[in-house]
């Protein structure tokens, strides 16, 4: 079970770089008095004005008794040339707006109980649509009636916002850290092992240090990512009983990731030593504070104000154990399973829309959750993303903080190059760690593009596209340009007894479970 729960995790955590949702104002007034409200809109189905005083004035109708997944009970008269807002639920937002539209309504309002999500719908759908269609809190239209009494004129437009905003600086900063940080940790722990490995005079030149997994093997590469392909299917057809599973998991995992880390930088700076989880005071103490930091992050996780702070936290230390404990043990293997988990990428971001019923693709209707399509859901989205919130947009108060958000996969795949580049430069005594910061340079350098690609196409992209060919390639040109492909190629030395008959993922116990799904 706790394998199984493993490759779950690790299924869903390379997804794309996801666009933020795209906010507006609702403007209502009655002539003496104003209000204004946030609301979410999609810019490329249903564009608004940029200013208050470009946008159109209609009349607002509340039909809040209504769903309008169809026209009965609703006369046209009552709703031709007006603004309408609705409940959300039961069916799709196309479908609600084709239904206001065809009663010649000018705008639909959708009013929810749940969190403002961009809204979507099918490809063949957006062209039928052409009045403005947008999300606000339901809460919100409460306090909208008991402050106009009267007739409520509305009108919705959306300011112009910075495309280029600082939080994206810093998710850079976070990501190339973390993969620098995981590549140095895997190193240090292979010149350590290599160091034990002499002063017992080479017995144990060959084994693989407790605890870490490696991947030598291209027959289970190929395995494990069609597994997660099955895994993320299941995801998305089972996504509300999962998704529970997954935040489980992850406090688990990222609890006993955190434990590792705050363990290491403690034997760092010589606090003490803890080794095989002896229960010193140390242990306990570091133990508890993982525990309750990662119960905090489970119970409070809907708190945007702070909690992306430890989920952050939770994150990084998560990918840092999972680059040091994962370990691929050639380059071939590298280059296997990057191609593999890029074309996984792409494909689930790019083909599946064409076989979805609402044209929204796997990858991203899992990331955003089942209700993505507007449909009645009410579950919590998955903890795969750093995020931090936006410097620059409308004000806080109108629509809540806003997050400029990164895969945990953009930031591991990689980082799983990063780390044997950094363990080969300990196998050929590199002084200068010529293949660790040519790796860590060319995963700057992929993100830099990502970022810019992202900014002037206005989409999240899948980061694998632009980070697994940037890495790669400089990682080979390095290793040639040295005359060390074969070598680099070959790697290491480790050896298994019967690989043909070790199991896919060997036994581990849960924390390293934990240790190969994030550690």
């Amino acid at each position: 079970q706790t394998k199984m729960g493993g490759v779950l995790i690790l299924s869903v955590i390379f997804l794309a770089s996801l666009a933020n949702c795209q906010e507006g104002i609702l403007h209502i007034s009655d002539g003496q008095t104003e209000r204004e409200f946030c609301i979410v809109h999609n810019h490329s189905w249903t564009p608004l004005a940029q200013s208050l005083d470009t946008a159109i004035e209609y009349p607002l109708v509340n039909l809040t008794s209504q769903l309008l997944c169809n026209s009965s009970g609703v006369t046209p008269d009552l709703v031709k040339g007006k603004a309408v807002v609705v409940m959300r639920g039961d069916c799709d937002f196309s479908q609600k707006a084709l239904t206001a539209q065809e009663l010649g309504a000018t705008t639909l309002l959708i009013a929810s109980n749940q969190t403002l999500i961009t809204p979507s719908a099918n490809e063949s759908e957006y062209s039928k649509v052409t009045i403005p269609l947008a999300l606000m809190r339901y809460r919100n239209f409460l306090e909208a009636q008991q402050v106009f009494t009267g007739e409520m004129q509305v009108k919705l437009y959306a300011p112009p916002q910075a495309k280029i905003d600082p939080s994206i600086a810093v998710m850079l900063i976070i990501a190339v850290m973390t993969v620098a940080l995981g590549g140095f940790w895997s190193g240090a722990s292979e010149r350590d092992r290599l160091g034990q490995a002499h002063d017992d005079g080479g017995r144990g030149e060959n084994k693989a240090e407790s605890g870490e997994l490696f991947l030598y093997s291209p027959l289970k590469v190929v395995v494990l990512v069609l597994v997660m392909c099955g895994m993320l299917v299941l995801m998305y057809y089972f996504y509300n009983i999962l998704v529970y599973v997954i935040i489980a998991i992850f406090c688990l995992a990222s609890a006993n990731a955190l434990f590792f880390c705050f363990d290491a930088v403690l034997d760092k700076i010589g606090c003490g030593t803890i080794r095989n989880w002896n229960f010193s005071v140390r242990s306990i103490i570091l133990a508890s504070v993982c525990i309750v930091i990662a119960v905090i992050w489970g119970v409070y996780r809907n708190e945007d104000r702070w909690i992306w702070i430890l989920q952050d936290i939770l994150g990084i230390a998560f990918c840092l154990n999972f680059i040091k404990t994962i370990s691929l043990s050639n380059f071939k293997i590298c280059v296997i399973l990057l191609s593999l988990l890029l074309l996984y990428d792409v494909f689930f971001v790019f083909i599946t829309p064409f076989f979805t019923k609402n044209g929204v693709s796997i990858m991203v209707q899992v990331a955003l959750g089942p209700d993505a399509s507007g449909e009645k859901f009410l579950c919590p989205q998955l903890p795969v993303v750093m995020r931090v919130p936006r410097f620059s947009g409308l004000a806080q108060n109108l629509c809540g903080m806003q997050f400029s958000i990164l895969g945990y996969g953009d930031i591991i795949v990689p980082g799983l190059l990063v780390a044997y580049c950094s363990r080969f430069d300990v196998w050929v005594n590199s002084r200068w760690k010529v293949y660790f910061i040519s790796c860590c340079t060319a995963y700057l350098m992929g993100m830099i593009v990502t970022f810019t690609v992202m900014l002037l196409s206005g989409m999240g992209q899948p980061a694998l596209l632009y980070l697994v060919p940037f890495t790669l390639i400089t990682s080979a040109v390095v290793a040639g340009c040295r005359g060390e492909m074969r070598r680099f190629w070959t790697g290491t030395s480790y050896e298994v007894l019967d690989s043909s008959r070790e199991p896919l993922l060997p036994g581990v116990d849960f924390s390293s479970l934990a240790l190969f799904l994030m550690l």
